[in-house]
């Protein structure tokens, strides 16, 4: 069957459909694969990003402004605006956006005073909390994969009743710690078989990477040796991370096949000269703007349901404060970059919803270390001041409250997973005491 043939007969069963239950409010959805099913909760919009800011970043250098406005590109001014000081990254080196930059907090609501309100405030827990909507007290394990299920599982098993392509879903991560085995739980009847499609940008190629490997012509041993990491990553993660076989991620032959096509774009693109080159240069790209990078292109390749992504380069925090905050303006950056491209590809523009919080906060009082500018660092260690966080959501101004800011302690960490299930129509389908957050209800519209 051709597919024009095949479009006229889905049109034809669905008319017939809703002649013979007229009075039914809720349509079928159609799958990515032309299948039906009836969905059981309705829908506010058909895709979410979540940007996990992760590595720890404290209100104080955020939403309270202490520094001045770090992050410029995603929040209105109080404080007076960006304050220049030695160390910090200058504005006016900061790169023009293609896109025209838009401050995100007008196209949202933003909680300024959110809690991760129980267990330790470390990255392993954070991000746990995130994915799962549960705290946890667990003893840090870089091999271990959550105890209840993640986002990724809740969707796939229950958004689509069990249908739910892994090509609808993508953990996009840092390489460092515990997060290859965040996208999927050992949780009876949920699992490797309802995990995400995983990457990770850092470890598949690199700006340092291109840079020595760019060169077609002749190797050197170091650019031998770089070469052959970007093998044994793709040899021994491909099977890995996209195949059934081994681990249990689904993937039938024909995504199989998709993937492996994306993979080979993502390396010709690196090697003629990959996008992210002209939004700076030099020290300006971090592994932050490679995870957003590689974040669009798989938003434009596959225009997936669900797509969570970390940023990590703020972690420095522990021994260098003045460079992490230069990584909270990168990251202020390239947020905005990744919701200004949303709106500018069809088939997301106003109809994604995009989620920002960072995972934990830093402490009150600093460690014993200080940088080149005499500013101390900052640990986490579960004090008050680790505990608060912020989170934004942005949307189209029909599903999201637009330049709406909540300045009273609103909302815990563990939300975040039952605001996605409600956007995304599946949170009725979810069992009962799975989840013990509530949906973000103060910034829908």
């Amino acid at each position: 069957m051709n597919i024009d043939s095949f479009k006229m007969k889905r049109r034809e069963f669905i008319k017939k459909i809703g002649l013979s239950a007229a009075g039914v409010t809720v349509a079928p959805y159609i799958l990515p694969s032309g299948r039906l099913f009836a969905q059981t909760g309705q829908r506010k919009v058909n895709h979410v990003v979540f940007c996990l800011l992760a590595g720890g970043i404290r209100n104080d250098e955020s939403v309270k402004q202490n520094e001045g406005n770090l992050m410029s590109t995603m929040l209105k001014d109080v404080s007076g605006g960006y304050v220049e000081q030695p160390g910090f990254l200058q504005r006016e080196n900061i790169p023009d956006n293609p896109l025209g930059l838009q401050r995100l907090q007008d196209n949202g609501t933003l909680f300024k005073e959110v809690r991760f309100a129980e267990g330790p405030t470390g990255h392993y827990n954070g991000h746990i909390t995130a994915l799962t909507g549960r705290y946890t007290n667990a003893t840090l394990n870089l091999r271990a994969n959550p105890d209840y299920p993640t986002v990724f599982e809740y969707y796939r098993k229950h958004a689509g009743g069990g249908e739910m392509s892994a090509l609808n879903c993508w953990w996009i991560s840092d390489s460092l710690g515990p997060y290859p085995a965040l996208n999927y739980s050992s949780y009876p009847g949920y699992g490797a078989l309802y995990g995400a499609n995983y990457i990770q940008p850092s470890s598949l190629i690199s700006v340092d990477g291109y840079n020595e490997v760019g060169n077609p012509f002749y190797f050197t041993e170091k650019e031998k040796d770089l070469a052959n990491k970007i093998k044994g990553f793709c040899d021994g993660n491909f099977t890995s991370q996209y195949a059934a076989e081994s681990v249990g991620i689904v993937n039938n032959k024909s995504e199989r096949v998709q993937l492996e096509t994306f993979i080979n774009e993502l390396f010709t693109d690196a090697i003629s000269g990959p996008g992210y080159f002209n939004w700076g240069s030099g020290d300006w790209v971090n592994n932050d703007l490679l995870n957003i990078y590689y974040a669009e292109k798989t938003l434009e390749k596959f225009e997936p349901e669900l797509l969570v992504l970390n940023l990590q380069a703020v972690d420095i925090c522990h021994s260098e404060f003045t460079s992490y905050c230069n990584n909270l303006i990168r990251a202020d950056w390239g947020v905005t970059h990744l919701w200004n491209f949303i709106q500018s590809t069809p088939g997301l523009a106003n109809d994604t919803v995009m989620i920002v919080m960072p995972e934990h906060g830093r402490n009150a009082d600093p460690n014993t270390l200080v940088d080149a500018y005499g500013r101390p660092a900052y640990d986490h260690t579960s004090d008050e001041r680790s505990r608060e966080i912020f989170t934004m959501i942005l949307g189209p101004s029909n599903v999201i409250k637009q330049g709406h800011v909540v300045s009273s302690e609103y909302g815990e960490s563990i939300d975040v997973v039952p605001t996605i299930a409600n956007l995304l129509g599946f949170d009725a389908d979810i069992p009962l005491g799975m989840l013990s957050g509530n949906s973000l209800t103060d910034a829908y519209a």
